[in-house]
């Protein structure tokens, strides 16, 4: 095997990246000049031994505790559960959510052999159980694991006099209802609010 075969081979294995765009960035970082390709293995390296998750939350961070956790000007009270790191990144973007977070590290899904072992649940529910929170929003996706794994972690937290929420889910802003799935549509209807 070449030296070729195996960066492509190794680019291929990334998610979203195919074996014709892979081969198609190993060729770009042929062409790049040398120092480019070097500055990308030492970025690579680099991420990988500083960056680890927060011991509170399992955000991804160079720092622990993670700098949403250290903010002072935070909502303590409110944490909102999301799946991956990834995703509190998205909501960050909005600038409209202002508590904590907690990364599950995936989701429920029995068929990949990924149960409730294997998610950060139990030390959502250590901090659940400590007190100060009164508000858990589950922001799990809408698919099918996320939904289960939404409703496995509402049966373990309401018990425990936290109120639990879900993020809504509808129609995108500036989408158009005729292009919409029925399923998206539905829902929507069923989560409609007073204007």
């Amino acid at each position: 095997m070449s030296a070729i075969d195996d960066l492509t081979g190794e680019l291929a294995r990334l998610p979203g990246i195919g074996r014709k765009t892979a081969l198609r960035l190993a060729f770009h970082i042929l062409k790049a000049p040398g120092d480019d390709a070097q500055r990308l293995a030492r970025a690579i390296v680099t991420v990988r031994e500083r960056v680890r998750p927060c011991e509170v939350c399992g955000n991804l961070t160079e720092a622990t505790p993670c700098a949403i956790c250290a903010n002072p000007r935070r909502d303590v009270a409110t944490v909102c559960v999301v799946e991956e790191a990834s995703d509190i990144m998205a909501i960050e973007r909005t600038g409209e959510y202002r508590g904590m977070y907690h990364v599950l590290g995936g989701r429920l899904s029995p068929l990949d052999g990924i149960g409730p072992s294997e998610l950060n649940v139990q030390p959502l529910l250590r901090r659940v159980g400590d007190g100060g929170i009164g508000e858990v929003v589950l922001a799990t996706n809408p698919s099918v694991e996320g939904e289960a794994t939404a409703q496995y972690l509402r049966t373990l937290i309401s018990p425990l006099g936290v109120r639990v929420t879900r993020i809504a889910r509808g129609l995108p802003v500036g989408g158009d209802l005729e292009y919409a799935d029925g399923v998206t549509i539905a829902e929507a209807l069923t989560h409609r609010r007073e204007m």
